[in-house]
């Protein structure tokens, strides 16, 4: 399990980063884009651009309703679904270019996504992560590596005879099955002397063997050998060429990061409830994932066994959730320009989570309203619980499924992990300001002091 408390640091910091100041002036451009976003329609169409403005949001509407069917019915109703889907947004676009407002109405999206990145990015971010210098390379370090990862990253990069000229014990997991297995191998290594654990493939694995030095203290390093490596994506690695992750065994700094827990099972990316976790149980989803989520979720959306979900994040409970995700650490929006759907920290002590609670078109509908349809229900907590309506809940964490019995207790391990990545990487995070906090924007553009804050807000 991760450790709690302190944890010693690798000697010689290089940085604790230096956290940049407010910026008046993007404050400035975020204010000025966004009065913009407004000023364009009006002036190309008056009052009128108000009535053009809820016939783009009519369009979403009948787009998601569409989606909806399309996900929850079969027969003549999911057809109906794609056919609305795509043909709401191009009727709007077609309406906008034959009254000439499509300009417009292109300019005015672009001004209020400037606005939107210019107000993030002028707020000081709370934290920036630090950079711990690795005071000695590994004496005897030891990678476990899955040929089969990534469709063959491991043999396409050359992966094994790098990791071996590095001075690495390289084990191969070609033959082994069964998570058990890989904690043991894992193990195994540090009995036997090892001072540093690394992995190369896929996510599931990666949090297997994370548990193993965490638990010991060691560092670890992640190599991206596997299909997405959403993990190796957060922590900035270069996802193109696996073999310079070795990098960080001769040219490295330490991070400190978060584990997440689902009861006693480790994640480093996130554990998945609900439609998604229910559709992975199926033996034919590996190998045709888009045609089993189709023909499954129907049942698990309307179905009369659909599952029931609730949960309770901290304090707050809700109900009614026909999916939930649980994240080591917040993801940011799907829409975020910058990072989108990534995590900007990995180190915040929090789980994120994500709820979708849409169980008709009405519902399906209200979802371009916002997070205040109550449709997608987003938020950061210490602890979440989870129940159902069974006595096991199916759980899908970091893409591997397993049953767990229910409820679920969610926690997060706070800088649990040592991870070892290399000093220079090409995706490196870079903290925001956070989402665009407008009253403190508009105080800032007007030349008034702007406190940064560094707590942690519930986004509903």
């Amino acid at each position: 399990m991760g450790h709690h408390g302190e944890h010693p640091r690798a000697s010689g910091e290089v940085g604790a980063a230096t956290v940049r100041g407010n910026s008046p002036g993007r404050a400035r451009l975020a204010v000025f884009a966004l009065l913009g976003s407004v000023l364009v329609p009006l002036v190309a169409a008056g009052l009128r651009s108000v009535l053009w403005a809820l016939v783009g949001l009519a369009g979403l509407a009948l787009a998601a309703v569409g989606v909806w069917w399309t996900l929850a019915h079969t027969g003549v109703l999911r057809a109906l679904g794609v056919a609305v889907s795509l043909l709401a947004p191009v009727a709007v676009l077609v309406l906008y270019a034959t009254s000439g407002i499509l300009w417009a109405a292109c300019l005015s999206l672009a001004l209020w996504a400037l606005a939107v990145l210019t107000a993030r990015s002028a707020l000081a971010p709370g934290h920036v992560a630090s950079e711990q210098a690795v005071a000695e390379a590994p004496r005897h370090p030891w990678v476990l590596m899955n040929p089969r990862s990534g469709g063959g990253k491991v043999g396409r990069f050359g992966l094994v005879e790098k990791a071996r000229a590095a001075g690495c014990q390289v084990v191969l997991l070609d033959g082994v099955g069964g998570h058990q297995d890989v904690s043991e191998l894992a193990r195994q290594a540090v009995t036997e002397g090892a001072d540093l654990l690394a992995v190369a493939g896929g996510d599931g694995t990666q949090a297997l063997v994370a548990e193993v030095a965490a638990g010991h203290g060691l560092p670890f390093v992640v190599i991206p050998a596997g299909t997405r490596n959403h993990f190796a994506l957060d922590l900035g690695l270069d996802r193109d060429d696996p073999a310079k992750a070795l990098e960080a065994l001769t040219h490295g700094v330490e991070l400190r990061i978060d584990l997440g827990y689902a009861a006693d099972r480790v994640f480093v990316n996130n554990a998945s409830f609900g439609t998604y976790a229910s559709v992975v149980t199926e033996s034919a989803y590996r190998d045709a994932k888009a045609r089993t989520t189709l023909r499954t979720l129907p049942g698990l959306l309307t179905g009369k066994d659909a599952p029931r979900l609730w949960m309770r994040a901290d304090r707050t409970p809700i109900d009614g959730l026909q999916a939930l995700l649980v994240s080591n650490n917040p993801y940011g929006r799907a829409v975020d320009a910058a990072r989108p759907g990534r995590r900007e920290r990995l180190d915040s002590g929090l789980l994120g989570v994500v709820c979708v609670r849409v169980g008709n078109t009405a519902q399906a509908a209200r979802i371009v309203g916002g997070p205040r349809s109550g449709g997608i229900v987003r938020l950061s907590a210490g602890e979440v619980v989870v129940e159902g309506d069974t006595d096991t809940l199916p759980v899908g964490i970091d893409g591997e499924h397993v049953v767990l019995p229910s409820p679920v207790v969610c926690r997060s391990a706070p800088g649990a992990l040592r991870v070892r990545v290399p000093r220079r990487r090409p995706h490196a995070p870079r903290v925001s300001g956070g989402a665009a906090d407008w009253p403190r924007v508009a105080r800032l553009a007007l030349g008034r002091h702007c406190r940064a804050d560094d707590s942690s807000t519930e986004d509903r």
